[in-house]
């Protein structure tokens, strides 16, 4: 097995200008809906083929986890260039999945709700919550069913200065993509006021448990993610030390083209002692690996971090709202 290559120089996940892969997905959602499926995916392929070729830290961030979880599972996926192409390609269609789901288009019936039962019984209880949620797979599914059903309300903090393109491609398919999104770049005293009055009405946030702050000295903790250790953001849990709420994790994934969306309790609430809080750190950080860890070996091309998320890069704000 080869050593796992890593992408240089190390580089902020806030820096990866995400819009060049997808400037085109627009033109490729008319020639889908025009045409379909398979004349969307034959023009698709050169344009993945030249993103991949043209984009080195993002090819070499893809093949560095693709080694990692061969390296982990035996799983002997291919890393080459084909392997690299197969999970870009992956990514390409979860952005169709989200043009498809706000334009109407996507089969919402199809979709299995795994351990939904607990956040019902939040839901008839008026009780909020705090979600996880990681870059694997779709979590839009969560967003337009949030639309579908009065009673789920939930508020999605987003870093989206480096994507205002995109969002705005995605709000001229539908007005109401973006009403649940609420930038944040800095947990403060008045953000988590507004997020406390969400959860007091029963609402849900929803936060991204993969990628570290965009600030200066981001707050970190490490866990072991496929075999090595790994930088996590501890916002979540301060967060939810602050809210006083129960969490969960959240992992959406496609499995035998069956979309599905996994809720699992972690605790009634996060408490922060004033010694060792940063063993509480670790401990829920490593709980949220070991569960992202496990639901990469069920779909390992839909884990969509193209960056080194091994490494803690030095971080220059002044270059984070691209």
């Amino acid at each position: 097995m080869n050593q796992a290559s890593h992408p240089s120089p190390k580089q902020h996940w806030a820096h990866l200008n995400e819009v060049s892969f997808v400037a085109g997905m627009r033109i490729l959602f008319s020639i889908y809906r025009l045409l379909g499926p398979w004349p969307f995916r034959l023009i698709l392929a050169p344009v993945l083929l030249w993103y991949v070729l043209t984009q080195k830290n993002a090819r070499a961030a893809s093949r560095t986890y693709l080694q990692r979880l061969n390296r982990q599972y035996d799983l002997q996926l291919s890393c080459t260039l084909f392997g690299i192409l197969k999970h870009f390609a992956s990514f390409a269609e979860t952005i169709l999945d989200k043009m498809l789901l706000w334009g109407g288009l996507y089969p919402l019936d199809q979709v299995q709700f795994i351990g939904r039962d607990t956040i019902h019984q939040q839901i008839s209880e008026k009780k909020g919550g705090l979600l996880i949620c990681s870059h694997m797979g779709n979590v839009e599914i969560c967003r337009v069913l949030s639309r579908q059903f009065p009673e789920v309300k939930l508020t999605i903090l987003v870093h989206t200065k480096h994507a205002e393109q995109f969002n705005r491609m995605m709000e001229k398919i539908n007005p109401h993509s973006q009403m649940n999104l609420l930038q944040v770049t800095d947990m403060n005293p008045a953000m988590a006021m507004l997020l406390n009055e969400k959860i007091e009405r029963g609402e849900f946030i929803v936060i991204a448990g993969d990628r570290i702050p965009v600030s200066p000295n981001p707050r970190t903790t490490t866990a072991s993610f496929l075999g090595e250790s790994a930088p996590f953001a501890v916002g979540p849990y301060v967060l939810a030390s602050v809210l006083r709420c129960p969490v969960y994790f959240m992992f959406s994934l496609l499995i035998k083209d069956v979309p599905q969306v996994h809720f699992e309790k972690i605790c009634d609430e996060v408490i922060l002692p004033r010694k060792g809080r940063e063993q509480v750190f670790q401990q829920l950080a490593a709980q949220y690996a070991a569960r992202m860890e496990y639901f990469c070996q069920q779909a390992p091309y839909q884990w969509f971090n193209f960056f080194d998320f091994w490494h803690l890069p030095p971080m220059d704000i002044s270059d984070a709202s691209r």
